[in-house]
């Protein structure tokens, strides 16, 4: 028994080893060039090409021309000043197929024509204007003219009214108590959906305001148009009348 125990350990050391000699090798993550890393080759050519690059953009001589494309522009053109030349070579030929007249800025340039008057406007605030026109006498002949084509017309008393019917302006003027109050009796069953039919045959409260008071109304409602008794009928509202005298 004892002997068993003491070959345990040995077993789980053997097994440990062959686990170890089967599991494969780690490849070596060095280079033979110390400035190699992940993702991008020897450190120092990077830089290389890093400052090819700056130099490229701000217009030095690049130090590598393999580190930045060299190829040569379209156009031929080998300086800013001859780009520049050619461009505005290439905007004139499109300006000229287009027919536009092309004038280039010069200090040679005539000065550009200034307009003192513009056709269609009005010259009369200007006198000497108006005086090579007409003259002193005849603006005189012309107020003259003016003046006796006036007509004055005097005023005159208002029509006195001939209609003898209702008038909702002087009733609303009469009247002081609000909407829904009730002031006149009203008697009979739904009279409040005897009312909405009834008011639906008038195209406006106006129209039926005066048609009620034609009727009998206030004091009466033959026609059903004042359920609540407040002498206003279908909504009618007196109030912009009482505004429009109270100014």
């Amino acid at each position: 028994m004892r002997h068993v125990i003491q070959m345990k350990p040995i077993l789980c050391m053997a097994a440990l080893a062959a686990l170890t000699a089967c599991a494969p090798a780690v490849p070596d993550s060095g280079a033979p060039d110390p400035g190699t890393g992940v993702g991008f080759g020897n450190y120092d050519s990077y830089l290389e090409a890093q400052r090819a690059r700056d130099a490229a953009l701000a217009g030095n001589a690049v130090p590598n021309s393999g580190a930045i494309s060299d190829e040569t522009p379209r156009s031929g053109a080998s300086s800013a000043e001859e780009l520049a030349a050619e461009a505005t070579a290439r905007l004139n030929q499109t300006r000229a197929n287009s027919g536009e007249t092309v004038v280039n800025a010069s200090p040679s340039n005539p000065a550009p024509r200034t307009v003192t008057t513009a056709t269609g406007i009005s010259d009369e605030n200007d006198f000497n204007a108006v005086g090579d026109v007409r003259s002193i006498d005849d603006d005189a002949a012309l107020i003259a003219r003016n003046r006796a084509q006036y007509q004055v017309v005097q005023p005159t008393a208002l029509p006195s009214r001939t209609s003898s019917g209702p008038n909702i302006v002087d009733y609303a003027l009469s009247t002081k108590h609000p909407i829904g109050t009730q002031v006149y009796s009203r008697v009979g069953i739904n009279k409040d959906a005897k009312a909405q039919r009834a008011c639906a045959g008038y195209a406006s409260p106006d129209q039926a305001q005066l048609d009620f008071l034609d009727k009998g109304g206030p004091q009466r409602d033959r026609l059903g148009l004042d359920p609540d008794g407040d002498g206003y009928a279908c909504g009618w509202d007196p109030r912009p009348f009482r505004a429009a005298v109270r100014g």
